[in-house]
Formats: C-alpha cells, structure tokens, sequence
C-alpha cells in the first residue's frame, strides 16, 4: 500500500497470512474438519494455494457445506465465501487480524457442537467426468436465441438444451445451449438444487421445467436469416 507524502511500500502479504495461518491450524483440530491445501496444487491443478483461502471439508462432520453457511450466517453473522454439498470456504484478506479470524473459529467451533442438531445432507448425484460431456446437438447460439418450450425435468432427457446452468461453485456451466440433455445431468442439477445447490441463472428458479429447443423446429448447421427469426423469441 502505497502512503501519500511518505514514499513508502508497505507489504502486508505477512500481516495477512499470520491470522489465516493460525486460524487453519486452529480448525485442522476441530473434530470433523479438515482443511484442504498441498492436493490442491500440481500438474493439472492449481499453480499455487490462497494462502488467504480456507476451503473445509465438512465431510466427516456430516453436515453439508450448504447447511454449515446457512446455519452460520442465521446464527453467529459470519458469511462464508461459497459452499456445495461438501465444502465450504472462508476468505480471508488484509484487513482481517486475530479478532475477525477469531470470529471465524468460533463459528465453526459451535457448528461443532451443533453438528449432531443437523438432519441429514440430501444425496446429490454427482455426474462422473465422462458423463458431463454432453453431445452438442445444435449450434449454442440457435439454441439460445430460437424458439424454446418449457418441459418437465422428468421428461427432458434426450432433448436439446437452451439454457445454460451455472452451479456455483464452480461456476461452470453443466449444459451449453444446444446440447442433448441426459438423465445424470439432469439428476445433478434437480437433487443439487433440492439439497441448496446455488443456479442462479436457471430460467425457472424453481427448476421445474428445462428451457429446451423444440423437437419440431431445426435448422441447418449455418442457419439463415428467416431460419433464426422463424419463431418469437
């Protein structure tokens, strides 16, 4: 931080790290949690960690990521950064020292306590690698911009798709426009949302039905003019 009339750099990467330290070291002995870190990093991975990040798995507390940000908000004001059925994660930056670090801890020393207060975490099926990759049917922009209809979850598998969910995290979208829905994605997303699972940009924010390109209107793989304007949008 540079400091009018002085000249001076001040470099508080140090002040910042001391109480993200002390507080990662203070959870990793809090039954049932676990902070992640070196697994994070290597070929294919991250190139280095957020010193200032702590990502907690609150798997074997029992309770999800969903549940542990809702409950410490409601209860002790303490908002966490993202969660998901899993995880959570506190963000730490350079204006934080001992007292708000501390807050932190005692949040999740109570969550702690609580943990056996909780009911159980919904299942949410998690798709494998291979079934996220979804076969691209129309071209994206036709998909998105043309003529859409609104069907049922349950009957939506084997449609094309024209809206494009973004769980967050990890804010990657888990359908593209105009491609071919399938049964695990659509499972993703329906016991996802069920179990707290943040869409924000989902047509329908009650995930009932599936924006999805009508079965009866397609066009070719360069579609013309007329062919994109066929429909109201």
């Amino acid at each position: 931080m540079q400091l009018p009339g002085k000249g001076t750099f001040i470099d508080h990467s140090e002040t910042s790290r001391r109480p993200a330290d002390l507080t990662r070291q203070a959870v990793e002995e809090l039954d049932g949690l676990r902070v992640h870190g070196p697994e994070f990093v290597g070929p294919g991975r991250a190139a280095s960690p957020d010193p200032l990040q702590l990502i907690i798995d609150l798997t074997g507390l029992g309770v999800s990521g969903y549940q542990a940000a809702d409950w410490m908000r409601e209860q002790h004001g303490v908002n966490l950064h993202v969660s998901d059925h899993r995880r959570s994660s506190a963000q730490l930056t350079y204006a934080d020292d001992e007292y708000t670090a501390g807050r932190l801890l005692t949040a999740l020393s109570d969550l702690v306590q609580h943990a056996e207060d909780f009911p159980e975490p919904a299942d949410i099926s998690v798709p494998s690698p291979r079934e996220l990759r979804l076969e691209q049917a129309e071209p994206p922009r036709d998909a998105f911009f043309g003529r859409t209809e609104q069907i049922p979850l349950a009957n939506a598998a084997g449609r094309v798709g024209a809206e494009m969910p973004t769980p967050y995290p990890p804010g990657i979208p888990a359908v593209v426009p105009g491609e071919r829905l399938t049964s695990a994605i659509l499972e993703y997303l329906r016991s996802g949302v069920q179990s707290g699972m943040v869409v924000p940009d989902a047509v329908d924010a009650n995930w009932k039905p599936f924006a999805c390109w009508p079965e009866s209107f397609s066009c070719p793989a360069r579609p013309s003019r007329e062919c994109r304007s066929a429909a109201p949008r």
